[in-house]
């Protein structure tokens, strides 16, 4: 591949992100002058790609939406069957492939044709997925909508429902998305409370950017999933627990996942003590029950009263002989649950 060919797919990977990009930065990316950039475009137009420039000390270069497919290799129907199944990919949470799926999304709904958009938007409507489990569910729009924000540096209002049910309308300079497990993180930077947030998207609508631009802010984290999993810990209760497990030391600690599962201090050759990493009641017992040892529970009081609800609930199960109605739970009877 000669040396402009691949400039020009270079550039061409850039201008696909949907945002604007100064000629000046183009330039530095791709190591060219602002001159050859002006050239470049001019053959990616030539090409079919239809680029637009603007003017003004905030302009510069974009890939836009034309009357047809631009030459990207894809069919109409390539296109819809793509657009279709990153959509699903990035509403149903898959490990691994959540956050490439929305930029990929976002790229490719910045240039479909207004007539494919609604071929896409028709067989979304008219399609029920099965869900792959419970979870909340997240608006695919919504993500692409984040997504192109946070690529473009834009504020994005939208309105959010708190955990409590309490409305409110948000205005917030977005950072990144965050998928854990089956659900989706904004980190941003609420302007209103002057301060970095996380939101649920599946808790927020109606988001629209709002086109004012802002530089880049400095998280106060290693990275956002850093950020998410700190605040996710500030607000679910967590306990340290201690506990005899009547195995080997070598043993039980490969079982319970090593390190950073806590300590394991050996007692004699069949028994040792373990001091666990904080974590919720519910892991502590289910780690303690999967030894397929004999333990007992030292501290904290809590896990030994879930430990007993667990083992009462699970003897109701197999007993097969209940008679009694009132025996049965009516709801929830653990502490900390």
């Amino acid at each position: 591949m000669s040396e402009t060919s691949a400039r020009l797919l270079n550039l061409l990977s850039l201008l696909q992100t949907p945002r604007e990009w100064p000629g000046r930065e183009l330039a530095a990316r791709l190591r060219v002058t602002t001159r050859t950039i002006r050239r470049d475009v001019e053959r990616l137009r030539e090409l079919g790609y239809p680029v637009h420039a603007s003017m003004g000390a905030e302009g510069g270069y974009r890939l836009a939406a034309g009357t047809a497919m631009p030459p990207l290799l894809l069919d109409d129907e390539e296109a819809v069957a793509i657009a279709v199944g990153l959509r699903s990919t990035a509403g149903h949470t898959i490990a691994g492939i959540e956050e490439a799926s929305v930029r990929a999304l976002a790229k490719l709904e910045q240039v479909l044709p207004a007539r494919l958009r609604r071929r896409v938007g028709t067989l979304g409507t008219a399609t029920v997925p099965l869900p792959a489990g419970d979870g909340p569910t997240v608006d695919p729009e919504h993500l692409t909508v984040l997504a192109a924000a946070i690529a473009n540096h834009e504020r994005v209002r939208f309105r959010y429902r708190a955990g409590a049910g309490e409305l409110t309308r948000r205005l917030v300079e977005p950072h990144r998305l965050v998928a854990a497990g089956r659900r989706w993180y904004l980190v941003a930077f609420d302007n209103d409370r002057d301060d970095w947030r996380t939101f649920r998207v599946d808790r927020l609508s109606e988001p629209f950017a709002t086109g004012v631009r802002t530089a880049p802010r400095e998280l106060p984290a290693a990275d956002a999933g850093a950020y998410v999993r700190e605040r996710m810990r500030g607000t679910a209760a967590t306990y340290r627990a201690v506990a005899t497990v009547y195995g080997p030391a070598g043993e039980v600690a490969a079982r319970l996942g090593g390190r950073a599962a806590g300590e394991v201090e050996p007692l004699d050759g069949e028994s040792c003590r373990w001091h666990s990493a904080p974590d919720s009641l519910e892991w502590l017992a289910m780690r303690l029950a999967m030894l397929g040892r004999e333990f007992t529970v030292h501290e904290p009081a809590e896990l030994t009263a879930y430990l007993r609800a667990m083992g009462d609930r699970v003897h109701r199960a197999t007993d097969g002989g209940e008679t009694d109605a009132t025996a049965r739970p009516t709801g929830r009877d653990t502490p900390g649950g």
